[in-house]
Protein backbone atom coordinates (compact mmCIF):
# COMPACT_ATOMS: atom_id res chain seq x y z
CA UNK A 1 0.00 0.00 0.00
CA UNK A 2 1.57 3.52 -0.84
CA UNK A 3 2.06 6.23 1.47
CA UNK A 4 0.63 9.44 0.95
CA UNK A 5 3.19 12.31 1.38
CA UNK A 6 2.00 14.99 3.24
CA UNK A 7 3.57 18.61 3.65
CA UNK A 8 5.38 19.17 6.27
CA UNK A 9 3.96 21.27 9.36
CA UNK A 10 3.33 24.52 9.23
CA UNK A 11 4.31 25.15 5.74
CA UNK A 12 1.25 25.76 3.30
CA UNK A 13 0.99 23.62 0.11
CA UNK A 14 2.57 25.32 -2.61
CA UNK A 15 0.00 26.90 -5.57
CA UNK A 16 1.62 27.66 -8.85
CA UNK A 17 1.59 30.60 -10.67
CA UNK A 18 -0.33 31.47 -13.70
CA UNK A 19 1.46 32.61 -17.05
CA UNK A 20 0.11 35.77 -16.58
CA UNK A 21 0.51 36.47 -12.66
CA UNK A 22 4.58 35.05 -13.14
CA UNK A 23 5.05 37.89 -16.54
CA UNK A 24 2.85 40.72 -14.58
CA UNK A 25 5.83 40.43 -11.89
CA UNK A 26 8.33 41.86 -13.95
CA UNK A 27 6.25 44.62 -15.47
CA UNK A 28 6.18 48.30 -14.90
CA UNK A 29 2.47 49.39 -13.19
CA UNK A 30 1.39 52.06 -14.95
CA UNK A 31 -1.56 53.24 -13.24
CA UNK A 32 -0.66 52.24 -9.98
CA UNK A 33 -3.30 50.14 -8.63
CA UNK A 34 -2.10 47.11 -10.55
CA UNK A 35 -4.59 48.05 -13.37
CA UNK A 36 -1.96 48.46 -16.49
CA UNK A 37 0.99 46.41 -16.55
CA UNK A 38 3.05 47.17 -19.15
CA UNK A 39 6.61 45.85 -20.86
CA UNK A 40 8.97 47.72 -23.31
CA UNK A 41 9.52 45.25 -26.13
CA UNK A 42 11.41 47.56 -28.45
CA UNK A 43 11.42 51.58 -27.34
CA UNK A 44 10.44 54.28 -29.81
CA UNK A 45 11.54 57.87 -30.12
CA UNK A 46 10.43 61.40 -29.17
CA UNK A 47 6.99 62.46 -27.63
CA UNK A 48 4.62 60.19 -25.66
CA UNK A 49 1.30 60.07 -27.62
CA UNK A 50 -1.10 63.46 -26.03
CA UNK A 51 -4.36 63.42 -24.70
CA UNK A 52 -7.38 63.32 -27.85
CA UNK A 53 -4.71 62.38 -30.23
CA UNK A 54 -5.62 60.11 -33.93
CA UNK A 55 -3.16 56.95 -33.28
CA UNK A 56 -2.01 54.22 -35.92
CA UNK A 57 -1.59 51.23 -33.70
CA UNK A 58 -1.13 47.66 -34.33
CA UNK A 59 -2.46 45.73 -32.07
CA UNK A 60 -3.44 41.90 -30.69
CA UNK A 61 -5.46 40.73 -27.63
CA UNK A 62 -4.86 37.51 -26.06
CA UNK A 63 -6.56 35.39 -23.36
CA UNK A 64 -4.38 33.67 -20.60
CA UNK A 65 -3.84 29.89 -21.97
CA UNK A 66 -5.04 30.60 -25.76
CA UNK A 67 -2.28 31.19 -28.59
CA UNK A 68 -3.88 32.51 -30.86
CA UNK A 69 -5.67 36.33 -31.00
CA UNK A 70 -9.22 36.92 -30.15
CA UNK A 71 -8.77 40.05 -31.79
CA UNK A 72 -5.76 41.57 -34.08
CA UNK A 73 -5.19 44.06 -36.81
CA UNK A 74 -1.71 42.84 -36.94
CA UNK A 75 -2.29 41.68 -40.79
CA UNK A 76 -4.76 44.26 -42.38
CA UNK A 77 -2.74 46.04 -45.42
CA UNK A 78 -5.09 49.48 -44.79
CA UNK A 79 -5.00 50.39 -41.30
CA UNK A 80 -6.91 53.59 -40.21
CA UNK A 81 -6.71 56.41 -37.41
CA UNK A 82 -8.22 56.15 -34.34
CA UNK A 83 -9.07 58.29 -31.92
CA UNK A 84 -8.61 58.46 -28.01
CA UNK A 85 -11.66 58.76 -26.38
CA UNK A 86 -13.88 58.04 -29.55
CA UNK A 87 -12.79 54.82 -31.41
CA UNK A 88 -10.97 53.47 -28.55
CA UNK A 89 -13.37 52.35 -26.02
CA UNK A 90 -10.89 49.91 -24.18
CA UNK A 91 -9.93 51.53 -21.24
CA UNK A 92 -6.40 49.73 -20.72
CA UNK A 93 -5.51 50.09 -24.09
CA UNK A 94 -6.24 54.03 -24.06
CA UNK A 95 -4.17 53.97 -20.63
CA UNK A 96 -1.82 51.57 -22.83
CA UNK A 97 -1.16 54.23 -25.77
CA UNK A 98 -0.99 57.59 -23.52
CA UNK A 99 2.30 56.14 -22.35
CA UNK A 100 3.60 55.33 -25.58
CA UNK A 101 6.08 56.75 -28.12
CA UNK A 102 6.18 56.45 -31.98
CA UNK A 103 7.62 53.05 -33.53
CA UNK A 104 7.46 51.43 -29.76
CA UNK A 105 6.14 48.12 -29.36
CA UNK A 106 4.99 46.79 -25.79
CA UNK A 107 3.23 44.27 -24.23
CA UNK A 108 0.18 45.35 -21.47
CA UNK A 109 -1.70 43.32 -18.90
CA UNK A 110 -5.39 44.29 -18.44
CA UNK A 111 -6.88 43.71 -15.59
CA UNK A 112 -11.01 43.10 -15.80
CA UNK A 113 -12.18 46.21 -14.65
CA UNK A 114 -9.53 48.02 -17.06
CA UNK A 115 -10.68 45.70 -20.02
CA UNK A 116 -13.98 43.73 -20.26
CA UNK A 117 -15.32 44.02 -16.65
CA UNK A 118 -17.15 41.24 -14.32
CA UNK A 119 -19.46 40.43 -17.32
CA UNK A 120 -17.06 39.86 -19.87
CA UNK A 121 -18.09 39.87 -23.92
CA UNK A 122 -19.41 36.77 -24.50
CA UNK A 123 -18.65 34.52 -26.58
CA UNK A 124 -14.91 35.27 -26.60
CA UNK A 125 -14.43 37.15 -23.35
CA UNK A 126 -15.45 34.98 -19.80
CA UNK A 127 -16.38 36.99 -17.07
CA UNK A 128 -13.49 38.76 -15.02
CA UNK A 129 -10.78 37.73 -17.61
CA UNK A 130 -7.22 39.30 -17.45
CA UNK A 131 -6.15 40.14 -21.14
CA UNK A 132 -3.04 40.84 -22.52
CA UNK A 133 -2.10 43.47 -25.67
CA UNK A 134 0.69 43.70 -27.92
CA UNK A 135 0.39 47.16 -29.39
CA UNK A 136 2.82 48.74 -32.23
CA UNK A 137 2.58 52.30 -32.55
CA UNK A 138 3.22 53.17 -35.81
CA UNK A 139 2.00 56.98 -35.85
CA UNK A 140 0.15 59.85 -34.09
CA UNK A 141 -1.44 63.14 -35.21
CA UNK A 142 -2.46 65.42 -32.05
CA UNK A 143 -5.29 66.40 -33.15
CA UNK A 144 -6.63 68.17 -30.09
CA UNK A 145 -5.58 71.20 -31.30
CA UNK A 146 -6.74 71.06 -34.77
CA UNK A 147 -10.08 70.79 -32.91
CA UNK A 148 -10.23 73.18 -30.73
CA UNK A 149 -8.78 75.69 -33.72
CA UNK A 150 -12.06 75.21 -36.12
CA UNK A 151 -14.12 75.45 -33.25
CA UNK A 152 -13.28 79.30 -33.12
CA UNK A 153 -14.43 82.13 -34.89
CA UNK A 154 -12.09 83.02 -37.89
CA UNK A 155 -11.27 86.32 -35.65
CA UNK A 156 -10.66 84.37 -33.05
CA UNK A 157 -8.38 81.73 -35.22
CA UNK A 158 -6.59 85.33 -35.95
CA UNK A 159 -5.37 85.64 -32.76
CA UNK A 160 -3.57 82.60 -32.41
CA UNK A 161 0.36 82.89 -32.25
CA UNK A 162 1.90 81.67 -35.78
CA UNK A 163 3.49 78.92 -34.48
CA UNK A 164 0.76 77.53 -33.52
CA UNK A 165 -1.22 78.05 -36.51
CA UNK A 166 1.87 76.72 -38.84
CA UNK A 167 0.91 73.59 -36.15
CA UNK A 168 -2.45 72.90 -36.75
CA UNK A 169 -1.81 73.70 -40.42
CA UNK A 170 0.94 70.92 -40.16
CA UNK A 171 -1.61 67.96 -39.06
CA UNK A 172 -3.84 68.96 -41.44
CA UNK A 173 -1.55 68.19 -44.03
CA UNK A 174 -0.42 65.28 -42.35
CA UNK A 175 -3.72 63.86 -42.10
CA UNK A 176 -4.07 64.82 -46.22
CA UNK A 177 -1.30 62.87 -46.44
CA UNK A 178 -2.44 59.70 -44.54
CA UNK A 179 -6.11 60.12 -46.67
CA UNK A 180 -4.04 60.23 -49.56
CA UNK A 181 -2.21 57.13 -49.13
CA UNK A 182 -5.55 55.15 -48.37
CA UNK A 183 -6.63 56.43 -51.71
CA UNK A 184 -9.57 58.60 -50.05
CA UNK A 185 -8.42 61.72 -52.60
CA UNK A 186 -11.81 63.73 -51.72
CA UNK A 187 -11.66 63.55 -47.55
CA UNK A 188 -7.52 64.33 -48.73
CA UNK A 189 -8.50 67.19 -50.46
CA UNK A 190 -10.83 68.70 -47.64
CA UNK A 191 -7.79 68.77 -45.31
CA UNK A 192 -5.54 70.22 -47.49
CA UNK A 193 -8.41 72.79 -48.57
CA UNK A 194 -8.40 73.51 -44.46
CA UNK A 195 -4.97 73.92 -44.33
CA UNK A 196 -4.63 76.37 -47.29
CA UNK A 197 -7.76 78.19 -46.04
CA UNK A 198 -6.08 78.66 -42.70
CA UNK A 199 -2.60 79.98 -44.20
CA UNK A 200 -4.24 81.85 -46.90
CA UNK A 201 -6.14 84.03 -44.16
CA UNK A 202 -2.77 84.56 -42.00
CA UNK A 203 -1.75 88.31 -42.34
CA UNK A 204 1.44 88.56 -41.91
CA UNK A 205 5.23 89.90 -43.34
CA UNK A 206 8.96 89.70 -43.28
CA UNK A 207 9.91 86.76 -41.60
CA UNK A 208 6.59 85.33 -41.02
CA UNK A 209 5.48 85.35 -44.66
CA UNK A 210 8.73 83.16 -45.47
CA UNK A 211 7.32 79.89 -43.09
CA UNK A 212 3.74 80.79 -44.08
CA UNK A 213 4.96 80.42 -48.08
CA UNK A 214 7.11 77.40 -47.56
CA UNK A 215 3.82 75.84 -45.22
CA UNK A 216 1.82 77.00 -48.32
CA UNK A 217 3.96 75.88 -51.04
CA UNK A 218 3.76 71.95 -49.55
CA UNK A 219 -0.22 72.59 -49.53
CA UNK A 220 -0.36 73.72 -52.82
CA UNK A 221 1.60 70.56 -54.26
CA UNK A 222 -0.32 68.41 -52.44
CA UNK A 223 -3.67 69.90 -53.92
CA UNK A 224 -2.36 69.97 -57.50
CA UNK A 225 -1.40 65.91 -56.78
CA UNK A 226 -4.93 65.58 -55.55
CA UNK A 227 -6.93 67.18 -58.23
CA UNK A 228 -4.85 64.98 -60.59
CA UNK A 229 -5.84 61.80 -59.15
CA UNK A 230 -9.60 63.28 -59.08
CA UNK A 231 -8.90 63.86 -62.98
CA UNK A 232 -9.60 67.43 -62.35
CA UNK A 233 -6.63 69.15 -64.77
CA UNK A 234 -7.89 72.38 -64.45
CA UNK A 235 -7.84 73.02 -60.88
CA UNK A 236 -4.40 70.68 -60.35
CA UNK A 237 -2.85 73.18 -63.05
CA UNK A 238 -4.33 76.13 -60.66
CA UNK A 239 -2.46 75.10 -57.33
CA UNK A 240 0.68 73.85 -59.52
CA UNK A 241 0.90 77.59 -60.83
CA UNK A 242 -0.05 79.01 -57.15
CA UNK A 243 3.29 76.62 -55.99
CA UNK A 244 5.18 78.27 -58.75
CA UNK A 245 4.26 81.74 -57.81
CA UNK A 246 6.02 81.15 -54.15
CA UNK A 247 9.10 79.04 -55.96
CA UNK A 248 9.13 79.46 -59.81
CA UNK A 249 12.10 76.93 -59.95
CA UNK A 250 10.95 74.27 -57.43
CA UNK A 251 10.97 70.80 -59.50
CA UNK A 252 7.41 69.39 -58.12
CA UNK A 253 5.41 72.08 -59.19
CA UNK A 254 7.10 71.94 -62.44
CA UNK A 255 6.68 68.64 -62.78
CA UNK A 256 3.10 68.89 -61.82
CA UNK A 257 2.25 71.31 -64.72
CA UNK A 258 3.99 69.41 -66.85
CA UNK A 259 1.39 66.24 -65.84
CA UNK A 260 -1.30 68.18 -65.56
CA UNK A 261 -0.29 69.69 -69.97
CA UNK A 262 0.11 65.74 -70.35
CA UNK A 263 -3.31 64.89 -68.68
CA UNK A 264 -4.96 67.50 -70.93
CA UNK A 265 -3.21 66.17 -74.12
CA UNK A 266 -4.81 62.88 -73.84
CA UNK A 267 -8.25 63.67 -72.81
CA UNK A 268 -8.42 65.70 -75.89
CA UNK A 269 -6.96 63.13 -78.21
CA UNK A 270 -9.74 61.01 -76.09
CA UNK A 271 -12.59 63.62 -77.49
CA UNK A 272 -11.04 63.61 -81.01
CA UNK A 273 -10.60 60.45 -81.42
Amino acid sequence: MSRRVCPPRGRPPRRLESPYRRLGQRMQDVTGDGGVLKEVIRAGAGEVVPQDASVLVKYSGYLEYMDKPFDTNWYRRNLRLMKLGEEITLQGMEVGLLTMKKGELARFLFIPSYAYGALGCPPLIPPNATVLFEMELLDFLDSAECDKFFDLTPEQQDTFPLQKVLKVASTEREFGNYLFRQKRFMDARERYKRASLILCRRPSSGDEQCQIDAAKLLVFLNLSFTYLKLERPVRALTYGEKALEIDERNAKALFRCGQVSKSRFFCWVKKNK
